[in-house]
């Protein structure tokens, strides 16, 4: 190795730093990268000759000095690969199909459309981060029955991430690392409700499978962490059943993640509030919803009349959703809102779209800043009349 590496000394030649920076954010072809694996190189690449600085190696870093200009990253979710509910739970039904390992995936994929999560996030979910409305005994019947649907809400409470990091980089050589939730400090935790369907499958998922003897509540048919290829496999077989031909070849649900980009689109559309959706799915406050908010509100829809926009059947709360006995966080009935709802009327008369929502929004805006000081609801303009703002 000493023969055929250059001293670090070396690397005070502008000529020759500029070379390696260009290995670096290129491909082994000699062509660019993609955006975001150059920048990811170039900043490593950077901080690796800030430790040679600090080793006495190089008085300078040689690579901050060089001009380079970083690709633009984007982070616009395509709107081609956003599925409806109709879309979406067509592959359900296929995975479940599927042979030995379907019915054990189908709650997997569930959590993801239906809650938001990461993939990283539905994998390493257990026994205690679920929180389901309890059963009643019906004395009659002698058997216990789940909660009317309207009522039957649950929570997700999520403390950790497991992403797919390979053996090769873990401590302790497991192909996953354990580690806190994306842009979250370690120990913090984040609440997503959960619907009625998604409460359901859950039930009965824990019911046939129960969980693996560390909690965990998806394993492989073997025992064991659920492999990231069975799940993607099955996935891509579930496209090439449930999607037609012209389907299968768009970026059409290409990747189980779309279905966390459908489930967040699908509340932004059903009146939700763009921070209520930012903390339910741990996003980054303003960038990340931004950009989502472009694919589910496109122009043709913001001509739409709020009560002309339908929300999607089985993700959205009602207006009046009932709050299970053991949930406090009543910032979420405030905060979640269907479009149905937008026009409901009213005793008073002022059952319009355009009279209800100032009162409503205020209402939720109230509401939320009383129950999470944390969170900050940014101006928008007021549907109704051009110009004016409202909090």
């Amino acid at each position: 190795m000493a023969r055929n590496t250059a001293p670090v000394s070396t690397l005070t030649e502008p000529a020759t730093a500029r070379r390696m920076l260009d290995l670096a954010t290129g491909t082994v072809d000699g062509r660019n990268a993609a955006a975001s694996t150059a920048r990811r190189h170039r900043i490593i690449l950077a901080n690796a000759m800030d430790y040679a600085v600090e080793r006495g190696l190089l008085e300078t870093n040689p690579i901050r000095v060089l001009k380079w200009t970083a690709p633009k990253v984007s982070s616009q979710v395509d709107r081609r690969s956003v599925v409806n509910p109709h879309q979406a739970r067509a592959p359900l039904d296929a995975v479940r199909a599927q042979q030995p390992s379907g019915p054990r995936l189908v709650a997997v994929f569930a959590v993801m459309y239906y809650a938001g999560l990461r993939p990283e996030e539905a994998i390493n979910l257990s026994a205690d981060n679920i929180i389901l409305p309890p059963r009643k005994w019906d004395a009659e019947r002698q058997l216990w029955q789940d909660p009317p649907e309207d009522g039957d809400w649950g929570e997700l409470h999520l403390r950790t991430a497991t992403p797919d990091a390979g053996s090769e980089w873990t401590d302790d050589g497991s192909p996953r690392e354990r580690r806190q939730l994306k842009h979250r400090a370690e120990g913090d935790t984040r609440i997503v409700p959960t619907h009625p369907e998604l409460t359901q499958l859950l039930r009965d998922h824990l019911a046939k499978f129960g969980t693996s003897p560390d909690g965990r509540l998806f394993g492989g048919v073997r025992g064991g962490e659920l492999p990231t290829i069975t799940y993607r496999h099955a996935w891509i077989k579930a496209r090439q059943t449930a999607l037609t031909e012209a389907e299968q070849g768009s970026p059409l649900a290409r990747r189980p993640y779309d279905l966390r980009h459908a489930c967040l689109s699908t509340w932004l559309n059903g009146g939700v509030y763009p921070t209520q959706v930012a903390e339910w799915a741990g996003a980054q406050r303003g960038r990340a919803v931004a950009d989502l908010r472009q694919v589910c509100c496109g122009p043709e829809r913001a001509r739409q009349a709020p009560d002309q926009r339908s929300a999607a059947p089985g993700l959205i709360s009602p207006a009046r959703q009932p709050i299970p006995a053991h949930c406090s966080r009543r910032c979420c009935q405030a905060a979640t809102v269907t479009a149905s709802s937008w026009g409901a009327p009213t005793s008073s008369g002022t059952g319009s779209p355009s009279a209800r929502r100032p009162a409503m929004w205020t209402s939720m805006a109230s509401t939320a800043r009383s129950r999470h000081s944390s969170i900050v609801l940014p101006r928008v303009k007021h549907p109704g009349r051009a110009g004016t703002v409202t909090k």
